[in-house]
């Protein structure tokens, strides 16, 4: 019998961050019911009180502290997490269970991240302690061009950076998988894209958070005839419970597992993606793809209230913005993320980073952009200076402060950490929810929107209301910034591996956790994913707080300071962490609680 409820059963409890019973095994529950009832058979009514027996261990919650594994996954959605542990029992290392995880990512969160978009991917290794960041950031095509964008009056053309072939920057997530897998693991492509493929051809089962965002994407979904095949169920959004399969998806992950970066970036595949791009608009050329390069960089370091936390350099805007912020909040006693006086000290460095981010741009670009400038002690100490305890600061007259003279929801996020200590965490992306919304012919691959994430002119803001400087202007080859910050947290417990998806609010939601974890002597992974958040990026000059977790005395606290609070409708952001202790190897994973449903972004 061939039930995806039975073989879930075998599978051992506590496996990363998620129940074994989260998804398929719930969607096959809802069939044994049906038949248990309709046909009355003993054998289905045994398994369902199975179910139910193991049920109420399965969806307990974490506890804080120690599990008995040496390794630990926490990714967005269970099936890659199980992907990741399987490599790791079949003899793979961290950078192997990563490309696991990452490619079942691409299969049952097309909303967030695939083959079509692009990411960082921020390792450690352990047996030499290597650090290094794979830059596989989406590029500008080499013929793009100002027109597709600006009308002959400068203004910007409506939807020319979301939508279409003029919205998709040439993807990177693929070279990256192949990069991570041949110079940092153990195992074949072949083998850590078997679960992906997998997954692809026979397809996943369809829950809530997939449902809604369908839902809630369907106009965009419809717009496109291969899109709509794949990801509309009988002229309809998917349910829950529909099995979601995408055979041309397994295929071109086949042809990445046999040939790497030429079943990808030459070939059919990569034909398809050219003509798909040009026939809705775009101007790629073969060598675009030919000549995508993986780039190797070297993470940014920071000293922190005795941690030594370790992040992403640019493209990462984010990594640079967290580094100024910890640079800026360091002579500060804090008592935590959560307290009105320290939150009002990490809004305003919060304000301070987000402002010197119109400086920034693509780090292989020349002149190259200011980052030692930015992050110079004397910078930062006059910086911090203009903190005040007792009142905020404006954008506007913080504006008029010299600078340097040398800038989800549709986004995921994993962290892994293997027994012998190596380090991945990751976060990718295809920009806003099911990107450009195209799916290149024949192959399955939904592509990015990520030319959004470019400036094309200073006044102008992106998608997720950032402005920038020239120095991120939409050019040939040009890698766009990134909110993106995968994160490590080493001090004398051990090592966080953090991030998050949720554009510009991913800096502020990674700098409240390593706040909140190393505010408190205890490891409380769940307090630290699950606290109430807030968020300010310079313009506009607001502190944006989540609907609940804020008392009115907490609020009242920082209105008192002159800050303009505006409460959010919904929460945002999706964490993943990971969690390795130095005294004695044990490892925890934890995902957060808001990533249960669509009451993020």
């Amino acid at each position: 019998m061939n039930n995806p409820f039975i073989k879930q059963l075998s599978i051992p409890y506590q496996r990363g961050a998620h129940a074994p019973f989260s998804l398929e095994a719930k969607m096959a529950l809802k069939v044994c019911l049906k038949h248990s009832f309709d046909q009355s058979s003993p054998i289905i009514i045994f398994i369902v009180f199975c179910f139910f027996s193991c049920l109420g261990i399965a969806n307990e919650q974490p506890q804080p502290g120690k599990t008995k594994t040496q390794a630990a996954i926490a990714s967005a959605h269970p099936l890659a997490t199980e992907a990741g542990y399987r490599i790791l029992k079949e003899g793979g290392n961290a950078f192997d269970a990563a490309v696991a995880v990452a490619a079942s990512l691409a299969v049952v969160e097309p909303y967030s991240s695939g083959l079509g978009g692009g990411g960082f991917f921020l390792l450690h290794r352990a047996r030499d302690r290597h650090e290094v960041m794979l830059d596989a950031r989406e590029t500008a095509p080499h013929n793009i061009k100002e027109d597709d964008y600006l009308d002959e009056l400068g203004r910007a053309r409506l939807g020319a950076t979301r939508e279409g072939g003029t919205a998709v920057g040439i993807p990177g997530l693929a070279a990256g998988l192949v990069e991570l897998s041949q110079k940092f693991g153990r195992l074949s492509l072949k083998e850590t894209l078997r679960p992906a493929i997998k997954l692809a051809r026979e397809g996943f089962l369809v829950d809530n958070r997939y449902a809604k965002m369908a839902q809630f994407s369907q106009a965009h979904l419809k717009k496109n005839t291969h899109t709509a095949a794949i990801f509309w169920a009988e002229g309809q959004a998917s349910k829950p419970g529909w099995r979601l399969k995408q055979p041309q998806l397994a295929l071109t992950l086949e042809r990445l597992a046999n040939q790497g970066f030429n079943g990808f970036y030459t070939g059919f595949v990569a034909q398809a993606l050219i003509n798909t791009v040009n026939q809705n608009g775009g101007h790629w050329q073969a060598s675009d793809l030919e000549n995508y390069k993986v780039i190797a960089r070297i993470p940014l370091h920071i000293q922190f209230h005795g941690a030594r936390i370790t992040t992403a350099p640019l493209p990462s805007a984010g990594g640079i913005a967290l580094s100024q912020a910890l640079h800026l909040l360091e002579p500060f006693s804090l008592k935590g993320a959560k307290d009105e006086i320290s939150a009002h000290l990490i809004i305003e460095a919060l304000r301070r980073a987000f402002r010197d981010r119109s400086q920034l741009g693509d780090p292989d670009q020349q002149p190259p952009p200011p980052v030692q400038a930015l992050l110079e002690t004397s910078y930062l100490k006059g910086l911090g200076e203009s903190i005040s305890a007792e009142k905020a600061t404006p954008s506007h007259e913080l504006a008029a402060l010299p600078v340097s003279k040398n800038d989800a929801y549709n986004t995921t996020h994993f962290s892994i950490i293997d027994s012998a200590g190596n380090r991945v965490g990751a976060t990718m992306s295809i920009n806003f929810t099911f990107g450009s919304g195209l799916v290149a012919q024949d192959t399955g691959i939904l592509l990015n929107n990520e030319i959004d994430d470019f400036t094309l002119r200073p006044e102008f803001a992106n998608g997720y209301q950032l402005k920038g400087g020239l120095a991120n202007a939409p050019l040939p080859g040009r890698r766009p910034l990134s909110s993106m910050t995968p994160t490590f947290v080493d001090d004398s417990r051990g090592v966080l591996i953090l991030g998050a998806p949720g554009g510009s609010r991913i800096v502020s939601m990674v700098l409240l956790a390593i706040i909140e974890h190393l505010a408190h002597p205890e490891v409380n992974l769940l307090n630290v994913v699950s606290m109430p958040r807030y968020h300010h990026q310079f313009s506009p000059d607001k502190v944006e707080v989540e609907p609940t977790g804020f008392s009115p005395e907490w609020l009242a606290a920082l209105r008192a300071k002159a800050h303009d609070i505006k409460t959010n409708s919904r929460q945002w952001g999706n964490m993943q962490m990971v969690f390795k202790a130095h005294s004695d190897g044990t490892a925890q994973a934890q995902s957060d609680p808001r990533g249960q449903d669509m009451g993020w972004y």
